[in-house]
């Protein structure tokens, strides 16, 4: 048994350690779950394949552990579930999977395997982005696509599976998608959805939809293409939207919105899979028309007592026929007066350019920006609907003026959910199980069990004792093998906002 003491893994030893040649790798029956067949699954989800580096690639000069068994003991242990963290703990993987997980010295250990001694670190399930972008935008008018830099900045964070929710370019990012798959590229899983919908025109890039049977059309072209999500923008109107989505079950996908002209509850009754953002798109607490985005929104929305008959008559309709809710916690914070919204990594990363029009930006809006009660309430509500039973996921959308970055903006979300009582078991579960259950994948991800894939984040901290720890990841596990995440990091740095 090799056995090694970790420390962070150096950028040029990872880039020039050749991949193991023949590897075996294992598959091992599914565990049963402990929980019931995915919430939201209209369709039987197909198996997930393998995603390894091919030799001489970008993707291999990141990996650092490609070893046909590994273990990984000494560790802290959040393992998705919301239970309790695990101190002491040891996890085996065997090629891609999980093969084991228990206290030090009760898990057997392959005589081959590479030990690595964790202590003084904590181990999380991948996280899960449901509502992340392959592209960007920033202050200036700035918006770009990126195909480098957001997938080693989400894979680096730890982010090992995005949907990306909402799209600009779908062919670069479907070819993108191929590319990781082939283990050419660093990147996470990517779930694509299809460009958006929304109606009434004036949004350069999105479809207008003008009549139900456009909007069956569209659906069954990107459904072909390969999206496996659409998304609705809030200008939507009901008889589009009711065609989309049923139109949509049809082809076995699924929809998701970032409503305003149609309410939660509305929505709920159309038939949507998902909600996007939370409090502050919620038109149920307007005096509006119908299909009409009130002006006001955000007012009315921000103000809604979370306890009141109002907020609970709308978790119930959504818990009722299983939409889930997605929190974006951390772009909506860029636009509130004096939220630490100035990370360090995030500056260094972005261009010059951006850098100088985000910073001017930010302190525009620390003298004129959103009252941060309103910032505090709409958390209280994202926790008001986990507590009665809702199933709350969790991504970045690094878009706004450009101070959430890919990856980076997912670990603040950790931060808030925290700051917004969350314990840190629930905010893991948040962003790692439950992702994996919208996604219909949680027989595979999301957790840290037995059979499940190894999607893995190490990082060096207790998590439990500091939030902020949730910055520190080392070494990002992705199907059994472990990426350098300093040296993918490292290689965006003044590149957000060109490529």
């Amino acid at each position: 048994m090799k056995s090694t003491a970790f420390a962070p893994p150096a950028s040029a030893r990872a880039r020039s350690r050749p991949r193991r040649p023949g590897a075996v790798r294992t598959r091992l029956l599914l565990v049963a779950p402990l929980f019931a067949a995915a919430i939201l699954a209209a369709h039987p989800p197909a198996p997930l394949s393998a995603q390894r580096p091919m030799e001489g690639s970008a993707a291999a000069g990141y990996a650092v552990v490609d070893s046909d068994a590994v273990a990984l003991t000494g560790l802290t242990l959040i393992d998705g579930t919301g239970s309790p963290a695990q101190r002491g703990r040891t996890v085996v993987i065997e090629g891609s999977r999980i093969v084991g997980v228990g206290p030090d010295g009760e898990v057997p250990i392959p005589a081959d395997a590479e030990t690595i001694d964790l202590s003084g670190h904590t181990l999380i399930p991948g996280m899960i982005g449901l509502h992340n972008h392959l592209f960007y935008t920033a202050a200036g008018g700035r918006s770009a696509q990126l195909t480098f830099s957001a997938p080693r900045l989400y894979l680096g964070s730890g982010v090992t599976t995005v949907r990306t929710t909402g799209s600009r370019q779908p062919y670069a990012e479907l070819n993108l998608r191929s590319e990781i798959e082939a283990g050419r590229t660093p990147g996470p899983r990517i779930h694509i959805t299809a460009p958006y919908i929304t109606a009434g025109g004036g949004i350069s890039g999105m479809t207008m939809l003008e009549s139900p049977e456009q909007a069956r059309r569209f659906v069954r072209y990107w459904a072909a293409e390969g999206a496996t999500w659409l998304k609705a923008y809030t200008n939507i109107r009901t008889e589009e939207l009711r065609a989309a989505i049923d139109e949509a079950h049809r082809q076995g996908i699924k929809v998701t919105g970032h409503l305003c002209s149609i309410s939660f509850t509305e929505a709920v009754e159309l038939g949507i899979d998902n909600i996007e953002h939370g409090l502050a798109t919620n038109s149920d607490y307007s005096e509006r028309d119908h299909d009409e985005c009130p002006p006001s929104l955000w007012d009315d929305a921000t103000s809604i007592d979370v306890n009141g008959a109002g907020a609970q008559a709308t978790f119930r309709a959504m818990i009722d026929n299983e939409v889930a809710m997605t929190s974006t916690l951390a772009v909506y914070e860029l636009f509130i007066q004096g939220r630490p919204t100035r990370d360090a990594r995030s500056l260094e990363a972005m261009a010059p350019a951006v850098r100088e029009d985000y910073l001017t930006a930010k302190a525009q809006i620390d003298e004129i920006g959103r009252d941060p009660a309103e910032f505090l309430n709409a958390m209280a509500y994202e926790k008001a609907f986990y507590d009665a039973g809702g199933l709350l996921a969790a991504g970045v959308d690094p878009t706004g003026n450009g101070g959430a970055l890919p990856g980076y903006g997912d670990q603040r979300n950790y931060e808030l959910l925290v700051e917004g009582g969350f314990a840190p078991e629930e905010a893991i579960q948040v962003m790692t199980a439950n992702g994996a259950r919208v996604l219909d994948v949680f027989d595979d991800l999301g957790t840290v069990e037995a059979g499940k894939i190894a999607d893995l984040v190490v990082m060096n901290g207790d998590l439990v004792a500091e939030p902020s720890a949730i910055r520190s990841v080392t070494i990002v596990f992705k199907d059994g093998v472990g990426y350098d995440s300093p040296a993918m990091l490292a290689d965006v740095r003044g590149r957000v906002g060109i490529n």
